[in-house]
């Protein structure tokens, strides 16, 4: 990026600024995010109940909507699952609806098999044409004591961490596939469970640093043929044409040499990845940088809610930007 480029002079170099078009559009949806209002549609009654089971074992009481319905809403208000279990019971009661609530037990055990009711394709925003795939991973705390303890009282402690790996739309901002993966688990990896949760068309996947190789190049180019990929080559790669899928990544490298780094960003539109980084701080900001649950299943649910509160939450308002004119340096 720019300022770690120009370091020494970055104090010169005027910032972007950007103007919101639609405030009353955007400060109408950030309203509705902190609304109570709640609805349950006529499908949601029938189908809150779990299906008669026609295979051996217990018969299940809830559904995995039930399941979701009342795990979203303690995560959209940060509650733990007895709390969860209370405040949905009070709203049933408010809106006159006798239905049963999962206590927090079930909760956590059928955290661990939960399946979306819906497809893990269905969109807030359908677009035409090839979409533009941005990639990143972050780090969620599992367990570990806290940095307070740590730097005072000299607390050592086993720290855990998970990786949550995100494939965002760049024109609308939604998250369009996800997954949950230890922290040993390497970026590279990624891309192909990322890619089949994608059914539309790829015209263009970015990504950092830590997704480069063939393996990444391949995964993309078997999804949608067309492709462009765009991932800064590591600082000591050499072309190799004679690798399948090389050609793409040989052409980055063979840029960077002759033009340097900024102008093959700027080129190839690498810029864009920023927005990725966004939603990883709208992920930790909104839904918490620590994962509550204990089992790596469990987890893997809290994840993916997690992602579905994000996109509805997206979905009720969404700024729209134009970029104004920049501004003149600074003064020295």
């Amino acid at each position: 990026m720019p300022h770690k480029h120009n370091a020494a002079r970055r104090h010169h170099i005027g910032k972007m600024k950007f103007k919101v078009t639609n405030w009353a559009e955007y400060e109408a949806g950030l309203r509705r995010r902190g609304s109570l209002t709640l609805w349950i549609t006529q499908e949601a009654l029938v189908g809150w109940a779990a299906p008669r089971r026609k295979t051996r074992g217990g018969q299940r009481l809830y559904s995995d909507l039930a399941i979701e319905t009342t795990m979203m809403l303690g995560m959209v208000f940060g509650l733990w699952l007895r709390q969860s279990e209370g405040l949905l019971s009070s709203v049933l009661d408010m809106m006159g609806l006798d239905l049963p609530v999962p206590d927090h037990t079930t909760l956590s055990r059928r955290a661990r098999t939960w399946k979306t009711s819906s497809g893990s394709n269905d969109r807030q925003q359908v677009t035409d044409g090839p979409i533009h795939v941005l990639v990143d991973s972050t780090g969620l705390k599992v367990y570990g004591a806290g940095q307070w303890l740590e730097e005072k009282h000299g607390t050592k402690s086993r720290r855990g961490w998970r990786k949550v790996h995100l494939a965002v739309d760049a024109d609308s901002d939604e998250i369009i596939a996800h997954s949950l993966t230890g922290q040993e688990t390497g970026d590279t990896s990624q891309p192909k469970p990322l890619l089949d949760q994608i059914d539309d068309e790829i015209g263009q996947f970015t990504a950092d640093g830590a997704y480069d190789g063939y393996p990444t190049y391949d995964a993309v180019l078997r999804h949608s043929a067309g492709a462009k990929v765009v991932i800064p080559p590591r600082s000591n790669a050499v072309e190799q044409p004679n690798a399948q899928a090389s050609c793409q990544r040989d052409d980055h490298i063979a840029s960077m040499q002759i033009d340097g780094r900024l102008k093959w960003q700027a080129s190839a539109g690498y810029g864009k990845r920023a927005l990725v980084e966004t939603t990883m701080g709208r992920y930790k900001g909104v839904i918490g940088q620590r994962l509550r649950a204990r089992s790596f299943l469990a987890q893997q649910t809290e994840a993916a809610i997690g992602v579905a509160i994000l996109n509805r939450m997206l979905a009720c308002g969404r700024p729209k930007s134009v970029r104004c004119q920049a501004s003149a340096g600074a003064t020295r």
